[in-house]
């Protein structure tokens, strides 16, 4: 059941499309009974036509498979590259799927962000890795730094029930769906978490954030390693701008010693990104946090980790949208070994291709900076309710196929932030 702590599994990091895609693609093709699949954007670029062959093989062999995209993320899927798949089996649901307003795609909020896999009940994968060809080197200088989980052990099934709840909530009428949701809060776990054997040493839980039961799950988890954290931080995420509680949780552990460090865009995808984090820059720093501005290309990972034990790679943002829009899916670990590969890799990232931000680095007259402060501080003490405001509907999926026969998925690829 998701939030609880579940012994005896194996994590295996993954980096960028070069360590996620072949492993995802190979245990597909070993399938036998299964594949769920959810993702945020699926191009039908080079890697979205590699995972489209591998599904249809797989569904040729007689697995049963289930796709869900976002209605946002993945706008741009041509009624071939679906109707192959539909004909062969394949349940391909849309998340929220929206009709346009004047050329404007207007689903903008509570987008499904997930992205997992699981196959045969007997492993699964969770992270923040799209399929598309910019999660792959080659893509050129703007490919993504990205990162995701293997899963191996007892943890599988709970990822596995929660999927396949998602699609019964999300297909069902609206009223069936909030009476679903409901039943879920109070679920025991599911007996066949006992039937996994133990893979590895782990102690792992799947967290996730939606806008029902879990609202605040994954920030919440995030606060609560942070506080008990008592001599090392480094969290590097693509879009920073989390809420007043996180961050004050940052400054408190960097003022009693703690050795804080922040990961974040320094060549973003998107202009923004980087306007809204450096807009902390002075009241961090001021705090004795390090902040490091990756520069090889953009950096689209979601991984953190305190101390020696704790730490959790997945497909939240520490900004408005991941935490108080969007559905999100973390995995949160406890392994010494684990803790240490991710530590490993983090800090070859700051050595080889991050620059150090100082305080002096920032060349703003003190008047505008507290001017500006006073301003962000209200700010993030407030977006999380002010985002509440926004329309918060249940969980839908529709059938791929019946879109385009509706004219309602469109067919034109513009950026997102993913």
């Amino acid at each position: 059941m998701r939030g609880r702590w579940v012994p005896g599994n194996k994590l295996t990091l993954l980096e960028n499309g070069e360590g996620f895609f072949p492993r995802v693609f190979e245990c597909i093709a070993a399938a036998r009974q299964e594949v769920l699949l959810e993702t945020f954007i699926l191009f039908e670029d080079k890697v979205g036509k590699e995972l489209h062959a591998a599904l249809l093989a797989a569904a040729a062999r007689g697995v049963q498979i289930d796709v869900t995209v976002d209605g946002y993320g993945s706008p741009d899927l041509s009624p071939g590259f679906i109707s192959s798949l539909t004909h062969a089996g394949v349940r391909v649901h849309v998340f929220d799927p929206s009709p346009r307003l004047w050329g404007y795609r207007t689903n903008l909020f509570r987008r499904m962000h997930r992205k997992i896999v699981v196959v045969d009940g007997q492993r699964a994968f969770v992270g923040g890795i799209n399929y598309s060809a910019d999660h792959l080197a080659d893509f050129g200088p703007e490919a993504k730094q990205d990162y995701a989980v293997e899963i191996e052990g007892p943890l599988v099934a709970d990822i596995e029930e929660f999927v396949r709840a998602q699609l019964q909530i999300g297909q069902q009428k609206p009223a069936s769906r909030l009476k679903q949701l409901l039943k879920a809060r109070d679920k025991p776990a599911d007996s066949t978490r006992d039937t996994l054997r133990s893979a590895g040493g782990a102690h792992a839980m799947l967290v996730t954030r939606d806008n029902r039961e879990h609202q605040n799950d994954i920030e919440r988890h995030y606060r609560i390693a942070i506080r008990g954290a008592r001599h090392r931080i480094i969290i590097a995420n693509a879009y920073f701008f989390p809420g007043y509680r996180l961050l004050r949780q940052l400054r408190k552990a960097a003022k009693r010693g703690v050795d804080v460090r922040l990961i974040l865009q320094g060549e973003p995808d998107m202009p923004i990104v980087k306007i809204a984090a450096s807009l902390l820059y002075h009241h961090l720093l001021g705090a004795g946090v390090k902040i490091y501005e990756y520069r090889e290309r953009p950096l689209h990972g979601k991984v953190a980790l305190t101390d020696d034990e704790w730490s959790t790679v997945g497909s939240s943002n520490l900004d408005p949208l991941s935490l108080s829009l969007n559905l999100e899916a973390n995995v949160i670990i406890k392994d010494r070994a684990f803790n240490q590969q991710l530590a490993d890799n983090l800090e070859k990232l700051i050595e080889s291709s991050c620059e150090e931000i100082h305080a002096g680095d920032l060349p703003e007259s003190r008047m505008w900076v507290s001017l500006r402060s006073f301003f962000v501080f209200h700010l993030l003490r407030r977006y999380p309710a002010w985002f509440g405001w926004l329309p918060a509907h249940l969980p839908r999926l529709a059938p791929a196929e019946t879109l385009f026969e509706e004219g309602g998925l469109d067919h034109v690829n513009e950026g997102q932030a993913s």
